[in-house]
């Protein structure tokens, strides 16, 4: 294909360091409008908005609303003839199957392919216990050089090479730059999941014990899965399908059959 179009979004906000790392090396090979939450909205999941304020931006435009509000206000109002949608760099992995539906930047990925666009959602990991606070953590544009470095590669290539015929976007997780070169693999999400929940008086605290192992490298995720990836040093892509999909089920028919309607309602009606 030509040159793409690139709608360049996430959910840090525009002037994360994460979403100009990208910015950058994405405009080596496409055409590049970064349509981004003006403030930052990690974890939203895929909220959305009736409405939203848009600022011009010099990346492009400051939404005042969620990393969905972004891809659905870029794909229908704001950059109508976009060929690929990228979302990132997260400023902190996003691993594992149950973390999927929390993140923002994932949702922003999502939220691309029921427009049927090709999308990317992409995160650094940083190796800190859940405890410390990610604006603790100094993450310059040099520390997502990896990150960035990955997802052009991906960006140039993947489209032409029939990725997006088997898959409906890439959940990419990158090393610290710091790291050093890293070597890009495939990979599944990881089932593995230890939140729990203390309670102390009134205040219920929830931990998610997986920062604690892969802080340490100690963790018990089998090889091939992402979370294993990383903590290895690795690229991390899983191609994933957006979409819920149903199963048939015995059992849940046979319930729907025995079903008894309120035969009063039934006669109002």
């Amino acid at each position: 294909m030509d040159e793409p179009t690139i709608l360049l979004t996430n959910d840090d906000g525009i002037e994360s360091a994460g979403l100009r790392a990208l910015y950058d090396g994405l405009s080596t090979v496409g055409d590049v409008t970064a349509v981004a939450p003006a403030e930052d909205q990690s974890a939203v999941g895929r909220a959305i908005s009736h409405e939203v304020t848009v600022h011009e931006h010099e990346l492009g435009y400051a939404v005042e609303g969620t990393p969905s509000d972004c891809v659905v206000a870029g794909l229908e109002a704001l950059v109508t003839d976009t060929d690929l949608v990228v979302a990132g760099c997260n400023r902190g992995a996003n691993l594992g199957a149950y973390v999927l539906g929390r993140s923002g930047t994932v949702s922003a990925a999502v939220e691309a392919t029921f427009f049927d666009v090709p999308a990317m959602a992409v995160s650094m990991y940083i190796p800190v216990r859940e405890d410390a606070a990610f604006a603790d953590i100094e993450a310059n544009g040099d520390s997502y050089r990896e990150a960035a470095k990955a997802t052009t590669y991906l960006a140039d290539h993947a489209v032409d090479a029939g990725v997006f015929e088997q898959c409906d976007y890439l959940n990419v997780n990158a090393p610290v730059a710091e790291w050093g070169d890293a070597q890009m693999t495939v990979t599944r999400p990881s089932h593995l999941y230890e939140m729990d929940a203390v309670q102390d008086g009134d205040a219920v605290t929830l931990h998610d014990r997986i920062w604690e192992h892969m802080a340490d490298g100690d963790i018990p995720d089998p090889e091939g899965t992402d979370r294993r990836a990383v903590v290895d040093g690795k690229v991390s892509v899983s191609p994933l399908t957006a979409p819920h999909t149903t199963e048939h089920h015995e059992s849940l028919d046979a319930l729907a059959e025995t079903y008894e309607p309120d035969k009063d309602s039934e006669a109002a009606d």
